[in-house]
């Protein structure tokens, strides 16, 4: 394994704090959500902290290494040129899947937009770790995993959280993100004990740690960065500390933004609790036991991707397109996740084309979320605001000829294509009413506006 880098004490780098950023006291580095940057054009902000000597890790949000695909080979490049225009000393991506479907399943190609968990069963780590050893070989510099925040968790789980970190190290080398918040949040949402995982998990694989806040609200913890740190977080960074000295610990800040003391003050709390113990050494057995399982079978990884692909896209589906709940599962859980990733869609195609609320005004929530209830995204967020402004003009709305005039005119420059003709819109709505499949534009999509599907917004790496 290599050696550890030293980071210190950081922040999450967003545009919307990059001037209070640069003025914080005492900061050693920064992480910048991946695909949020062009490699040749770096924000003006995060040069000069470069410049000055400030580290600068990209996290990636958009690989989906625990998926049944293998890595897509952009992406990975992507990633590439990213840590290598920051001279980063490592990367960073997460445990988890975004995307199903397509052809490993026969099936429509399904996005997310969110962060989901795993199946923790011998079959998912046997393919994560073939993927996570594709990007290994494709990256320039150390990979480490993040462990993500979840509302539910898998009825055939066969590993703990901290049993199935440590097989993916064993078998990989990979280094651990380990972000404590989300560890809180599992123990109030899935009853899981962060203090088990920290007992399983080898510590001489962490990279760095994740620290954030959020919210309990009915007995579910929302993990917003959007809150301040809670005691309960900085109790587990205590914690850790107690076991080891982590080599890099950063502020994880989205949304809500606060003022730059507040953020600084923060900070400070961080670094007590960082100080307020001393490491000791592991006692002998103090680690979790594994289980009496046997790995699965030798099966071809062929086979293996396929078994994972089914049952990820079956949940992905009753998520994002209102099938059925896969059985074992717990269906509220699954609903609340559904109505939670409908309205971070929403959210975060209002960031991504800020005119469609202003054209739409107070319709644009409510026209979304009856778009998203049938039309699941497939291939991005960019790609979604267009394809909802196509949905609403095919059905001749907005109703205000003025509105839809536009919208209209921003769907076309956009799409690269003329407006739908009046023979095309009757068309559609008779296929529709006859509920058949309509015909694609052909043309929509990204040929004048060089939009890129994998250009996700830091919305989406809240876990």
């Amino acid at each position: 394994m290599e050696p550890k880098t030293r980071l210190g004490t950081g922040i999450g780098w967003r545009p919307e704090i990059a001037a209070a950023i640069e003025r914080l006291p005492g900061l050693d580095w920064v992480e910048v959500v991946a695909e949020n940057i062009c490699p040749g054009h770096l924000p003006a902000s995060l040069q000069r902290l470069r410049d000055r000597g400030v580290t600068v890790v990209p996290h990636g949000v958009s690989l989906g290494l625990g998926g049944a695909d293998a890595p897509d080979q952009g992406r990975l490049e992507d990633l590439a040129q990213r840590a290598l225009a920051l001279k980063a000393p490592l990367v960073t991506e997460h445990i988890a899947f975004v995307r199903g479907g397509g052809s490993l399943t026969a099936s429509p190609r399904l996005e997310a937009g969110h962060l989901l968990p795993v199946p923790r069963t011998w079959a998912a780590l046997r393919v994560l770790c073939e993927n996570v050893r594709i990007a290994q070989d494709c990256l320039p510099v150390p990979l480490a995993l993040e462990n993500i925040a979840a509302l539910f968790g898998w009825p055939d789980d066969e590993l703990s959280e901290g049993q199935f970190l440590a097989e993916l190290v064993e078998r990989t080398g990979v280094k651990l993100l380990i972000d404590l918040a989300n560890l809180h949040t599992n123990r109030v949402n899935r009853g899981e004990d962060p203090h088990a995982a920290l007992d399983a998990i080898p510590l001489e694989a962490i990279a760095y740690v994740h620290v954030a806040g959020g919210v309990e609200r009915e007995g579910v913890w929302h993990d917003t960065h959007a809150h301040p740190v809670p005691p309960q977080v900085l109790e587990l960074v205590r914690e850790l500390r107690s076991r080891t000295d982590p080599p890099g610990v950063l502020l994880e800040r989205d949304d809500d933004f606060p003022t730059e003391a507040e953020l600084a003050g923060e900070l400070a709390s961080i670094r007590t609790a960082l100080t307020a113990v001393a490491a000791s050494p592991v006692r002998a057995g103090s680690r979790e036991a594994a289980p009496a399982l046997a790995p699965a079978p030798r099966e071809a990884l062929a086979a293996l991707r396929e078994r994972v692909g089914l049952t990820q896209t079956a949940l992905l589906s009753a998520l994002v397109a209102g099938t059925p709940v896969p059985e074992g599962f717990d269906a509220a859980r699954i609903r609340m996740q559904s109505r939670a990733l409908a309205a971070k869609r929403a959210a975060v195609v209002a960031k991504v084309a800020p005119e469609l609320p202003e054209i739409l005004g107070a319709g644009f929530h409510p026209d979304f979320l009856r778009y998203a209830a049938v039309h699941p995204m497939s291939d991005g967020y960019r790609r979604d605001a267009l394809n909802f402004a196509e949905h609403l003009l095919i059905s001749r709305r907005p109703q205000d000829p003025v509105a839809r005039r536009r919208l209209t005119a921003w769907w076309q420059e956009r799409a690269g294509v003329r407006p739908l003709g009046l023979a095309t819109r009757l068309a559609h709505r008779a296929l529709a009413k006859a509920r058949l499949p309509h015909p694609r534009v052909p043309t929509l999509g990204t040929r004048r506006s060089g939009l890129r599907s994998t250009e996700l917004p830091p919305a989406l790496a809240t876990r």
